[in-house]
């Protein structure tokens, strides 16, 4: 891989060439497609110098190029591996034919089949695959698609914008016209050709005029759209209420695909779906399944603004785009159902993930500075901490001023690709404030340190906390800390005579900081960072009556649960370090059993709080991971707590037990979770009871949400006492929904999440299983993906390790994207002990052995070697 060159921002240059208008026309054949491209170009003139006009393209055949109507000979122009060069004037119109095979596109990038239809994803480069064009999201044209298919095999033929004209070419073949009249980047280009069918409804916009909607499926799938129709019209709704944005087209469509690499695309009027993230119906999906749904539809939704009709000037600033409509889509969620649920959801999933990565060899700013292959940087830092970047945002000016700066910048920038300065120049100008030391966030990878001391003197009656950070990057961050103090009755008031607090929020931008509380009378236990205020490390010496105190009495929910993972934390701790279960963990427990039995606490915080930390966040905040110790530390601290804590458990997963037909609501998913919850410990019991329990919600299938958590549990539960159960439910499972694509998929991820360290052969067996397909995304998540990232005392050994690389080797062939990503747990092997470190870093040195990877791989195995 000699060939992989960086990308630089530094060295970003506006483009030598735009493109007004394009004209497309696809004809669509069985051995391939002839696409027709007609371009108007000119001269950028914001652009110095000229030169010729280079486009870029691959993977395609060549058939003819014009220009201004004149055929030229191949000596006429330059034919390159990913590039097609001429010499045109500065006005000029461009006609290239090419010829594209989508049947053979296993990449599933550009055109491509799935399931016998055609479908695209073109972000972030996908169209240089369809035809040869400035792909680029700076070069945004005015796009009109002409689709030409078989009418029986495709009677469906969509693509963006609005459908204009419709006729037949032969007997057997029809054609469709679309036209999008916004101005866009290629990467937001769609085009879709099957045999589908639809679900329709309609949208009333603020200013009166009514949107078509539609979501096409396979017909198979058309009883699982209502949920996802019904998401898309809250979000619709909830755009004009929240930022005042009201959709621009008069229709909007879905498409659910099953082969995808992402999980949806926002293209223009025409969002491409990964079909995890648009079918959803009781007996088939998760609560879980739901949630997801419904934020993935939002969030794509949200993007016809924070993205498509505001765009990135270029891929270094992706998180202008993504950052922003997470938040947006998250802010949808919490006032969905419940705000501090979702904010703990989030959390997790930052801390547990994107710290890793943060820490680890593809560490990168939420703005990169650069890159070898742009498919890598789609990362939970550019999404979910570019999120909480503009979150602070949002904090530090507040909800009026921060609604003020959206409507500056939806309207100062609409039609054009701007960058993230121009986003915090939005926010600068509605709030008059000076955010260049703020800037910080997005240029600096890693995460902050905070480190923070307290002093309190009883006489004066004066509290004080002293804040440092660590200051690496070169300068202090600029960040909101959300701060109360606690006793044992609850929040204390007191007076704050060094900083201005601004709803419980106090701005932090020195290096060091002392934060002097009055009249405060008695020692509290400080509660910092509020709500997650900010993406920061924070290391305070909080004790386990301090965490203790912060669970019952704490008035923010968020850190409420934050105190329940830390004293777990500390109690698994204490175990790794040889002390006695019942000892460490008498503080856990009796916190455990005052939240067990106070009916006044919201169910799902219930649940939320009881939920141990996983594996994987307790090798985040290890210094050096021990996959054995950490295992068994918290199979011993979870069997104790179902054997000290049988009683009360039991109470509240009788209690919750409800017959009532399926519904998602927040009351209605908090029960569920407190009642799985609780049977989750009370499976570890040698207990024939339980056991009835457990199958006797299992073989009820009253909904998916309960029937796969009997499922998991029973099988992770790994007793040799229940394998002949535990294989009667597999089975029964599978024979019930084999013909359901995604209930498969999580009958794969049971079976590759069972702690064992026999894990590798199961997954090995599964492979071979008539429903496993290695070439599909969605199936290989569910068992590689799962099995490397979410077992580690299944995957941590030679075995895993040499297995992981191989798939990796031979998925990297067909779908370099995928290959590029479940390599990730490999790539961390500098965190682990000596004898995993040694093999994690022979199956990467064997990846990079190989002659032939692409550009995804090669970056990520490369840096990993070199980290």
């Amino acid at each position: 891989m000699t060939q992989a060159q960086a990308i630089y921002l530094k060295d970003y240059l506006p483009p030598a060439f735009l493109i007004d208008t394009t004209d497309l026309v696809f004809d669509l054949r069985d051995h391939f497609t002839e696409v027709t491209a007609t371009l108007k170009v000119r001269r950028n003139p914001s652009a110095s110098g000229g030169g010729p006009l280079v486009l870029n393209g691959q993977d395609m055949i060549l058939q003819s190029v014009s220009v201004d109507g004149q055929k030229l000979s191949a000596d006429e122009y330059e034919l390159g591996p990913e590039s097609l060069t001429l010499s045109v004037a500065d006005e000029a119109t461009i006609e290239c034919v090419t010829h594209i095979k989508p049947h053979l596109n296993k990449a599933l990038e550009g055109l491509y089949q799935s399931s016998g239809m055609y479908c695209t994803q073109c972000e972030a480069e996908g169209f240089r695959r369809i035809t040869y064009y400035l792909d680029r999201p700076d070069v945004m044209s005015e796009f009109t698609t002409t689709i030409h298919a078989n009418e029986t095999r495709f009677p469906v033929l969509l693509s963006n914008g609005n459908k204009i004209e419709v006729g037949k070419s032969a007997p057997d073949r029809h054609w469709v016209k679309w036209h999008d009249p916004f101005k866009k980047p290629a990467y937001l280009f769609a085009l879709v050709a099957g045999d589908l069918k639809s679900v329709s409804d309609q949208f009333k916009t603020m200013s009166g005029r009514v949107v078509d909607l539609v979501i096409y499926v396979e017909e198979k799938d058309l009883d699982k759209c209502a949920h996802a129709m019904a998401s898309l019209k809250k979000a619709m709704a909830w755009d004009e209420d929240v930022y005042g944005r009201e959709y621009d087209l008069d229709l909007f469509m879905i498409v659910a695909v099953d082969d995808f690499n992402m999980g949806a695309m926002e293209n223009k009027g025409l969002n491409i779906f990964n079909t995890s993230c648009v079918l959803a119906n009781p007996a088939t999906t998760t609560d879980m399944g739901y949630d997801r749904v419904e934020s993935v539809v939002a969030h794509e939704y949200f993007h016809n603004w924070s993205g498509n009709r505001v765009t990135c000037r270029d891929w270094f600033q992706l998180s202008l785009k993504e950052g922003f409509t997470v938040f947006r889509d998250s802010e949808f969620s919490s006032d969905m159902g419940s705000r501090t649920v979702k904010r703990v959801e989030d959390v997790k999933l930052l801390r547990t993930s994107q710290f890793a990565e943060d820490a680890g060899p593809m560490s990168h700013p939420v703005q990169p500075q650069s890159y070898i292959e742009i498919s890598n940087f789609y990362t939970l830092t550019v999404y979910e901490k570019g999120a909480e970047i503009v979150r602070m945002l949002h904090t530090l000016l507040g909800p009026e001023l921060f609604r003020k700066a959206t409507d500056y910048y939806f309207e100062t920038y609409d039609g054009q690709a701007v960058t993230i300065n121009e986003f915090v120049h939005a926010m600068e100008w509605a709030s008059g404030r000076d955010l260049s030391q703020f800037m910080l966030w997005y240029q600096h990878a890693g995460t902050p340190q905070v480190n923070i001391d307290s002093h309190y003197d009883h006489q004066a009656q004066q509290y004080s906390i002293t804040v440092r950070q660590n200051t690496s990057a070169g300068k202090p961050f600029h960040f909101p800390l959300a701060i109360g103090l606690v006793d044992d009755h609850g929040e204390l008031t007191s007076n704050c005579t060094t900083h201005t607090i601004n709803n419980g929020v106090i701005e932090v931008v020195n290096a060091e900081e002392t934060i002097t509380f009055e009249q405060v009378q008695s020692l509290p236990t400080p509660s910092l960072f509020r709500n997650f205020s900010a993406p920061v490390r924070v290391n305070y010496s909080y004790s386990n009556d301090d965490y203790a105190r912060l669970m019952e009495h704490d008035g923010d929910g968020f850190n409420r649960w934050n105190a329940s993972q830390a004293l777990a934390v500390s109690v698994m701790n204490q175990i790794q370090a040889g002390e006695g279960v019942a000892s460490a963990s008498a503080d856990l427990i009796n916190a455990f059993e005052k939240v067990l039995t106070n009916d006044a606490l919201d169910p799902a915080m219930v649940a939320l709080m009881l939920t141990l930390p996983s594996e994987a966040y307790l090798s985040e905040v290890a210094s050096i991971i021990d996959v054995r110790a950490i295992h068994e530390s918290r199979k011993q601290l979870s069997q104790h707590i179902a054997e000290t804590l049988q009683k009360p458990l039991l109470k509240v997963y009788q209690k919750s037990c409800s017959k009532k037909p399926y519904e998602f609501d927040a009351k209605s998913v908090a029960e569920r979770a407190i009642k799985n919850r609780a049977l989750g410990y009370l499976i570890l019991l040698d207990d024939s009871n339980v056991v009835s329990l457990c199958t006797d919600q299992y073989y009820d299938q009253h909904n998916m949400t309960d029937s796969l958590a009997a499922l998991t549990y029973l099988a992770h539960a790994h007793r040799e006492s229940l394998f002949e159960v535990r294989d009667d439910m597999l089975e029964d499972f599978y024979q019930r929904w084999h013909h359901e694509a995604l209930v498969v998929n999580l009958w794969l991820s049971v079976q590759a999440t069972i702690p064992s360290e026999s894990a590798l052969a199961t997954v090995k067996g599964l492979m071979e299983h008539p429903s496993y397909d290695a070439l599909n995304p969605n199936k290989v998540r569910a068992l590689i993906g799962h099995y490397s990232n979410q077992n580690p005392i299944g995957f941590h050994n030679v075995a895993g390790y040499e297995f992981l690389a191989q798939q990796v080797i031979k998925l990297d062939q067909a779908n370099p994207q995928m290959a590029a990503r479940i390599v990730t747990p490999l790539t961390r092997y500098k965190r682990y002990q000596e004898r995993e470190q040694m093999g994690m870093k022979s199956a990467l040195e064997s990846i990079a052995e190989v002659s032939t990877l692409s550009k995804d791989l090669f970056e990520v195995v490369s840096k990993s070697l070199q980290h």
